[in-house]
């Protein structure tokens, strides 16, 4: 007999989990294995009380899914009990193809395989296990049915997984820049022309959320030292799987050794149900416990790099408006390979650079469009009165260079 489980979230109170289907979701392994992958991956290493995790975020992302399906409802927005159901599905199981801490994985052990890919096929293997009832939750995540609003609830630019994200995001780490009015926001949610839309009285709300997520980019997501450990992480996995594909031995679970010593397309995926379990056996823990031990490895490069993550001795970063010049990068490559005694093609795991880009606000994208009482409709950026509104639309983009603190700049 199932059983309603009330959690106590730190943020919203008591959380009431749904009998049935949705509570056998969260009991399943694909799902427990949430618990242990990082919400914001490396960024503990800056912000100590940021180890929350994904199974929190999704819980919450529930829960705040329920508070607008009710508050849409009372205006008199036909949402049926199945619809209901469906797009609470959509939204608990959205993150459930993270890897390990977070993003990493995608950009160092499977190219070309996003998370939302195998959110998608992690989906799909559990609507044959429960014998359909996720067809229209996978429908819905897709944005594939009839009710656009509800996959925008699940995915667009004013989605409850950015409302939760950022309210929890704010309380772990401390950063009040991120504080919004999640729930004054929900309150001024509805539907015009089948798309979901803010009643007029709620756009100072919505400036204050567009706002707070672009503070949080650049103070947390891509704060500079949370860049430097996200780069050292990446570079260990790198240099582990360039070793793994020249056969030496590393230590590792078999879950993580399938995907170092293999490469995996988003074809195999779909077409092995093994290599997709596999995966799901794969979490934050496997990465950190082999690294630990790669601390003695053999490798000097493997060796020095897993020994400053473990000790948080992570590269110095320099930030820039504009790219950094090739003859700069030449100069700190150099002292590199003098430092450490390491050929040309292995500088790479000491000096790197990248860019980074916020985009707080997209008009590219399916845009926060405002009701006002006259029935017009309006797009966020134009109704403003109170914001420089070009200034939301415009890519900052940023540039950055990772080194040993122990060379010059």
């Amino acid at each position: 007999m199932i059983k309603k489980k009330i959690i106590n979230d730190p943020i919203y109170g008591f959380v009431t989990v749904p009998d049935g289907i949705i509570y056998q979701l969260i009991e399943h392994p694909y799902f427990q294995r949430l618990r242990r992958i990082q919400q914001l991956g490396i960024s503990y290493l800056v912000y100590p009380g940021a180890i929350h995790t994904r199974f929190q975020h999704a819980l919450g992302a529930m829960h705040l899914m329920q508070n607008a399906i009710e508050t849409l409802r009372s205006k008199g927005i036909e949402i049926t009990d199945q619809e209901s159901e469906s797009v609470k599905i959509a939204i608990l199981l959205h993150d459930v193809g993270h890897g390990p801490f977070s993003h990493i994985l995608e950009h160092s052990i499977v190219d070309g395989v996003s998370h939302e890919d195998l959110s998608e096929l992690l989906m799909e293997s559990l609507n044959k296990h429960f014998k359909g009832k996720l067809t229209q939750a996978i429908q819905i995540f897709r944005n594939q049915y009839k009710k656009k609003f509800l996959h925008q609830l699940v995915s667009s630019q004013l989605d409850v997984d950015r409302l939760d994200y950022l309210t929890r995001d704010t309380f772990f780490t401390g950063v009040s820049e991120g504080v919004i009015g999640y729930d004054r926001i929900i309150k001024m949610l509805t539907v015009a022309n089948g798309n979901l839309v803010v009643e007029a009285k709620g756009i100072y709300s919505i400036e204050k959320f567009i706002i707070a997520r672009r503070l949080m980019y650049w103070q947390v997501y891509l704060h500079k030292t949370v860049l430097a450990g996200m780069e050292l992480l990446v570079n260990i996995l790198r240099r582990a799987k360039e070793l793994a594909g020249q056969g030496v031995e590393l230590f590792c679970t078999p879950a993580f050794h399938e995907f170092l010593y293999n490469h995996h397309t988003k074809k195999d995926f779909a077409k092995d149900g093994r290599l997709l379990e596999t995966f799901a056996q794969l979490d934050d823990y496997d990465v950190l416990s082999s690294i630990k031990v790669w601390v003695n490895h053999k490798d000097p490069i493997l060796s020095t790099l897993s020994k400053w993550l473990i000790n948080r001795q992570l590269y110095k970063i320099v930030i820039n408006n504009k790219p950094f010049p090739a003859s700069q990068l030449k100069t700190l490559q150099e002292e590199a390979i003098d430092k450490y005694k390491i050929a040309k093609k292995d500088v790479k795991y000491f000096v790197c650079s990248d860019e980074v880009t916020n985009d707080a606000y997209s008009i590219q994208d399916v845009r926060i469009n405002i009701l006002f009482p006259n029935g017009k409709i309006m797009d966020f950026a134009k109704a403003s009165d109170n914001l420089n509104a070009t200034a939301l639309n415009t890519v900052t983009r940023k540039y950055f260079v990772c080194y040993p603190k122990s060379i010059t700049n």
